[in-house]
């Protein structure tokens, strides 16, 4: 028997003789499926765009108009567009407060996005991470987690076979190949290709720290900065080398690790002496000592 869970978290797992496979779903439900083996076939046509998986052609082709076609269907009530009718007919719920949080107000969609966002306010994280036992409020968020530990990165750049652990790292990848750069800062006119950078960037200006770490007390411009460094305090090892059993609390000394230790990664070297470096700024700090001092 296969067990197919289509869970909160819009991902489906396809469970199967010890092993499994992971592909992006639509629909804020959870429900489990058993079928027999012989009837994995039934969902074999595969959306190259966010990897939903369907029993028939005719119901990928109706799927695929999600990403190709127009969004011709409109909100009455906030002009808001959606590709399908029964976008619209969902995203009217948070018109009606049909599934309104009783701690903030926020109106939601559906039962499923209101129990998520619940989370929030109570602290639940029913999903743990097996490994480090790390808690999440979805299952999706313990998905992408996961890989940290295992090192999966099942999305792949087609034109330079770069792997990515999200699709969203993918989608902000492909920039780097078209020279997309779509957010621009107003201040200073530098561009970036994904909105966390620019984010960040704009705290350059303002020189706003909203990121505290609750250890010391030290403040932070990126969320991504803070959790780095709360990991030398907590110890956690959280990147797993995928050759041996040692593990990391920093995804740079990961990096320097499977270089030194298995040869897998880019070496900076020294056009002078050949000196090989595992980290570019090591290279420049390192290049002033075959300066000439002139007397």
């Amino acid at each position: 028997m296969i067990s197919i869970y289509i869970r909160s978290a819009a991902v489906i797992r396809i469970m199967f003789a010890g092993h499994s496979t992971d592909s992006t779903a639509e629909g804020p439900f959870e429900m489990k499926i058993e079928v027999d083996s012989n009837d994995i076939t039934e969902y074999s046509h595969l959306c190259t765009v966010c990897d939903k998986r369907f029993k028939t052609k005719g119901s990928l082709n109706k799927h695929k108009q999600i990403h190709t076609a127009q969004k011709l269907y409109s909100c009455t009530q906030c002009g808001k567009h959606f590709s399908t009718q029964r976008y619209v007919t969902k995203h009217m719920n948070i018109h009606s407060r049909k599934f309104k949080c009783t701690e903030c107000g926020r109106c939601f969609n559906g039962k499923n996005a209101l129990t998520i966002h619940s989370r929030r306010h109570s602290g639940e994280k029913p999903f743990e991470c097996s490994v480090c036992s790390k808690g999440f409020t979805t299952a999706a968020q313990l998905d992408k987690h996961s890989r940290i530990h295992s090192g999966e990165k099942p999305y792949k750049c087609l034109i330079c076979d770069k792997t990515f652990t999200e699709s969203g790292h993918l989608s902000t990848h492909m920039r780097v190949h078209t020279g997309e750069r779509p957010y621009q800062c107003s201040l200073c006119g530098i561009s970036f290709n994904d909105c966390g950078s620019f984010q960040q960037h704009k705290r350059v200006h303002s020189n706003e720290r909203p990121y505290i770490c609750h250890y010391c007390g030290k403040l932070f411009k990126g969320s991504r900065v803070l959790k780095s460094h709360v990991r030398t305090h907590s110890g956690a090892k959280v990147y797993s080398c995928k050759h041996c059993s040692d593990s990391f609390t920093q995804y740079c000394q990961l990096k320097s690790h499977l270089l030194k230790s298995h040869d897998e990664g880019t070496w900076f070297t020294c056009h002078i002496c050949w000196k090989k470096f595992s980290r570019s700024h090591h290279l420049k700090r390192h290049l002033p000592c075959h300066e000439v001092v002139k007397v």
